[in-house]
Formats: structure tokens, sequence, C-alpha cells
């Protein structure tokens, strides 16, 4: 395409470059010409920092200028330099995600606070160390934050100084404009945090409270009838008593409420009960191992809420196929169900599922007892069900995964790994029925060496994890040859698994972004700068050793667009 060709205005373009599904596809298209590029880096909006990357941010903020989201959450050296170098990038931030990070940078966030003044989102879980200092910095520098996290810190046995009473209600105080808190983990706080949070942020609209030892049912029910405004709330780790009739009053209060979750928690059938005469406009419901409440309890509220879209049950091990039957009736609108660690659950409780529910899109049955047939149950096709997760259910059978072939035709995921008993036979019917099928997770299958895809393409597979499965370099071949559009290949652990292999695949897949190779012991490093010369599309591989590479060669690869690391996160970069 030339210059002169491209008659739409520039906002046309940007219209339809943006309905794109990923912004992936923008690389490829900024090849056509100087104005796609120009559109592309005007369209770009996110952008994830590790610290091999360091060195290039200066031409990476040059070239993109419309950065509004920035994730810092795998960067593992001092976080205030590239705070600081982001401070001065001219970007007009709008969402941050330092969480993870080995320490709270306090004059980055002091810094970025003054100038970006737009910044409403800032993520800060799981930081190591985090105490009321930072809450000070955060609350004297972020004041247009609407969502803040500082969820789950760490901290080390002797842990001095933490996040208590005194830094929550600072917080609270000085950013009244949050719509979006998540408090969880924080062990020393109390229901005066609570309360203050409730009295100065009366704009809240999502509230999470988990796993505060010091948290009281009556300060969640004081701040749940001080926030009307709420729309979401999860809470957790409550023990004995149940929760159950302080919570009435508070139901009363927020007639907004779309979501609630109770997680690791005593909860009874009476709060349920409750819940389910509170008429909410509930859409999303979670119980995720919890205890003390029955089948009786969850028909109940059920039946009230025929109109939920989420259901996670996760870990209700009362449940079996007779009650999963009963409750289907009400579940008519379900688009994602979560049923992990229901022990008792069997194919009958699937393939219920499948024909009751006309618009599930999302089953999640791991560690169930899938693959065991209790009873015949009728069968219907669901072309609405895209996604099955359906790791560690050690009965799963080659039988099983054809009928979900022939049932769910549209498929674009499927996880079935440490599914010890299926093979060939039954994958090679999901890909050969499912032809959209672009997510296949298969790890720890040992006894799996083959997708059984010789004879066909698997035209839209993207992302393909066999790690830990018996795959040697013949089926890497195959995979290679008739998986044109694979973008990730983990081959983590995958002992069969050599040089020649891994070069079938880098030559014949010419969209490879992303290729772990830990612990492949007969690859050898050698190969992984051909790898990225012969494939200018990779931008992630986990070395097969620890020895590779030095901090040369991976600044020399870096510059050719490939990260090169030794650790395996399992994430990929698209």
């Amino acid at each position: 395409m030339t210059e002169n060709s491209m008659e739409l205005p520039q906002e046309c373009w940007e219209l339809i470059i943006n309905s794109l599904s990923d912004q992936r596809h923008f690389e490829s298209l900024s090849l056509v010409s100087h104005s796609f590029l120009s559109i592309t880096n005007h369209l770009r909006s996110s952008l994830k920092i590790t610290d091999p990357a360091l060195s290039l941010l200066p031409h990476l903020f040059r070239r993109f200028k419309n950065h509004k989201k920035i994730d810092l959450s795998h960067f593992q050296p001092d976080p205030d330099p590239v705070l600081c170098t982001i401070s001065r990038s001219g970007l007009d931030l709008e969402s941050l995600n330092i969480s993870n990070l080995i320490r709270f940078p306090q004059m980055g966030i002091r810094e970025l606070g003054l100038k970006m003044k737009n910044l409403k989102e800032l993520n800060c879980s799981k930081i190591w160390g985090l105490k009321d200092d930072d809450l000070f910095v955060i609350s004297d520098s972020c004041l247009s934050l609407e969502s803040l996290d500082i969820s789950f810190p760490e901290y080390v046995e002797d842990f001095p100084r933490v996040v208590t009473d005194s830094g929550v209600v600072a917080l609270s105080r000085k950013l009244t404009r949050l719509k979006k808190i998540d408090v969880s983990g924080n062990m020393f706080i109390t229901d005066k945090s609570l309360v203050s949070i409730s009295m100065n942020c009366v704009m809240l609209r999502d509230f999470s409270i988990s796993e505060c030892n010091f948290i009281t049912q009556k300060g969640i029910v004081v701040a749940m009838k001080g926030l009307p405004n709420l729309v979401s709330v999860c809470v957790g780790g409550i023990g004995i008593p149940p929760i159950d009739l302080c919570f009435k009053e508070s139901f009363d209060c927020v007639k907004g409420l779309c979501v609630i979750e109770f997680t690791n928690s005593f909860i009874s059938d009476e709060l349920l009960r409750l819940l389910a005469i509170a008429c909410l406009p509930l859409k999303k419901v979670v119980i995720s191992h919890c205890y003390n409440f029955s089948f009786a309890g969850i028909c109940c509220l059920l039946s009230k809420y025929q109109f939920l879209e989420y259901l996670n049950l996760e870990g209700a091990n009362f449940l079996n196929d007779g009650s999963m039957i009963e409750l289907s009736k009400y579940l008519c609108k379900l688009k994602y169900i979560n049923l992990d660690y229901c022990s008792k659950l069997t194919n009958s409780t699937f393939f219920t599922l499948i024909r009751d529910c006309p618009v599930l899109s999302e089953i999640r049955m791991e560690t169930t007892n899938l693959g065991v047939e209790e009873s015949t149950t009728e069968l219907a096709i669901n072309p609405r069900v895209k996604s099955l997760h359906l790791a560690r259910n050690v009965n799963l059978s080659d039988e099983f995964l054809k009928k979900v072939a022939f049932l769910c035709p549209n498929l674009q995921l499927l996880d079935v790994s440490s599914c010890t008993t299926i093979s060939e036979e039954g994958i090679g019917e999901v890909l050969k029925s499912c032809s959209d099928i672009q997510r296949l997770e298969i790890k720890l299958c040992r006894q799996m060496s083959s997708l059984g895809i010789k004879d066909f393409e698997v035209k839209k597979l993207e992302v393909l994890r066999v790690g830990g499965s018996g795959v040697d370099d013949d089926e890497l071949t195959a995979i290679a040859k008739t998986c044109p559009q694979l973008l990730y290949l983990n081959l983590y652990n995958c002992l069969y698994v050599t040089t020649r292999g891994v070069k079938e695949v880098v030559v014949k897949c010419r969209a490879l972004r992303g290729i772990s190779l830990q612990c492949c012991r007969f690859v050898d490093t050698d190969i992984l700068p051909w790898m990225v010369f012969s494939r200018p599309s990779l931008r992630s591989i986990v070395s097969p050793s620890n020895q590779f590479p030095t901090e040369n060669q991976r600044n020399l690869l870096l510059r050719h667009g490939c990260v090169v690391s030794c650790i395996n996160s399992d994430e990929y970069f698209l």
C-alpha cells in the first residue's frame, strides 16, 4: 500500500485499527506505510516495562506519546529512577501498576504524582514492606486517584513497620475521589479504617476487605451502610460466628449492589436467605471456599436471582450432580461458572450445564470428578461455550473430550493440564472439530507425545503450553507445519525436545513471538542468537540454561527486539 492509496481520513483509519481485538496486530500494520506507523504509534496506550528494557525507555517514550497505562509489576531493579524518567517523559498517565516491587518507591511516586495530574489508578498490591509512610506519600501526591489497591503487602518475619489505621485514615481523608479501594491482607487495620473510608470516600463503588484479622462484621456493616453508591463488595476471611443477621440492614442501604463476593469465610444459609429477599440487581456472586452453608441456602439465593451472569462456588464440596441439576434451572442467563474443587461433580454436571445454560461462555471444573459417568445425561450442542478449564481431573478420558468437541464447536480455549489419562486421540478430535481453538494447555501430561494433528491444520491456534509433556522433535515438526498462527509455545521441561525440533518451529511459525525452553536439557543455548536473527517477530525467549544470556548477550538481543531471560514466569509478550 502506498501513501497515495490511503483515501480515508486519519480519524477513520484510527477507528478501523482501534477495532482490532489486540494491539499486537499493530506491529504488522505499522510496516505497511508511514501513515499506518504514525497511526499505530498514536493508538498504543499501554506499556509493560521489565528490567532488560530500561535502556530503551527514552526511545519508547519519544515514539509512543499516548501511553496511558504503565505496568512495572515485573520490574526488579530500583524502581525510583524509572518512575522519575516516566515523570519527565511528557506522558499524560492515567494508570500505574507497581505491584510486586521489592519496596515502595517513595521518591518516584512523589515526583510522578506531582507531574501526572490525571493519574486515576494505582496498583500497589504485594509490595514488600508497605507501611504508613508510603500511604502518606500516596495521599499527598496522587490526589486525583479514583482506584487504589494496597492489598496483601509482603513482610519479612520481624516487620517493625506496617500499614495501620493511621495510614488508611490519612488516605481516606485526602483521596476523596476514590471509587474503588482494596485493603485486603492488611492484618493490622481495624474497623476504624473502614469507618474513615465510609465517612470520607462517599463516591466509593467497589470495596474489597479480605483477610484483615482485626476487621469485624460490625465494621463491615457500618462501612456498607455509609456507602450507598456501592456496586461491588468483596469480603473474606471472616470466621466464627457466621456472617448473617448483622448484614440485613446493610443490604437495605446498598440497593445498587451488582457484585458480592465471600471468600474463605463462615457464612450461613440465613445470610443467603437475607441476600435473596433483598432484591438487589446482582449480576455476580462469589462464594469461594466458604463454610457452614448448604445446598438449601444456595438454592434459595439462586432461585431469586435467575439473571445472574457470573457464579463462583469453588470448593463447595456438598454439591453433587443431583444438586447441580436442580440449580441449573435458575442459571439460564449465566455466562461464567466456577466449580473448581467440587469433588463430587462428574460428567453429568458438565453436560447439564452445557444443555441448560444457553449463553454460558466459560466453565471452570478443575480438580473435580470429571471423567466419571454417574448417569446418562441428555446432550445438547452449545455454540456459546468458548473456554473450558478442566485441569487436574485424573479420570478425564478421550471419550469425554470427543463429546466436548461435538457439543462445543466454537471452543477457543481448552486447559486439560495434569489430566494424565488423555491421549492424542481425544486432543486431536478437539483440534479437528473446534476450528476456532486459539489456546491449548496440556502441561504435565507426560504420556502425551502427540497432539494428533498430522493431517490437518489448526489455523487459529495462537498459544500452546505443553510443558512437562512427552512432546518430541517429530511432534514439534508437526506443530510447525500445522499451526501457522502460533504466537507462543511453552516447552518447559520437555525432556525429548532437542535443537532440531526448536529450529523447525522457529523457521516455519512466522508469527512466533514467545517461546520457553527452560529445562530443555537437549537444546543448545548457542541456538538463541540464531533464533532472534532468523525470526524477527520473536519478543521473548526463556533460555534452556541459567548460564545464558550474559548481560552483554542479553543487551545485544534486546537491541533486536527480543527479551531473553532464564526465568519462566509462564507469561508471554504478545
